[in-house]
């Protein structure tokens, strides 16, 4: 089930990140209530990958009594997520230099949950299906 959770944290932080834009800088309140939702919702799927995916490798049958490979994944994840984390405020900072336009920040923002909803579409599938049965 974190796959559709997943899905629909990402679904529901693009309009949220659109908020954002529009409206972040009409009042200090504003600006840290939709921040607090946005951040919730795009820093939820993240702490659910690291921690629900690797829990759930952990009951796959071919990790079955193989700790080093369960680490080797679980390290994966993580190191990724790190990888992210640092090129990310990098790749801000040259796409707001492009035309000097926040606006273009968010629009990368909304392009990298639009990729990682692709990247989930299988697995809500998966999921989806499993629920039918």
């Amino acid at each position: 089930m974190s796959a559709v959770t997943c899905a629909v944290m990402l679904t529901l932080s693009i309009p949220t990140l659109l908020l954002y834009n529009l409206f972040g800088t009409l009042h200090l309140w504003v600006n840290i209530l939709i921040l607090s939702v946005a951040g919730f919702l795009v820093n939820g799927p993240y702490a659910l990958i690291t921690t629900a995916v690797s829990a759930e490798l952990g009951t796959h049958p071919s990790l079955l009594n193989n700790s080093k490979a369960l680490a080797t994944v679980t390290a994966i994840i993580d190191g990724t997520g790190s990888i992210g984390a640092a090129v990310g405020p990098l790749l801000a900072g040259v796409v707001y230099s492009w035309g000097k336009d926040w606006k273009n920040v968010f629009y990368m923002l909304i392009l990298s949950n639009v990729a990682a909803l692709i990247m989930l579409i299988r697995l809500v599938k998966k999921e989806l299906s499993a629920l039918r049965r």
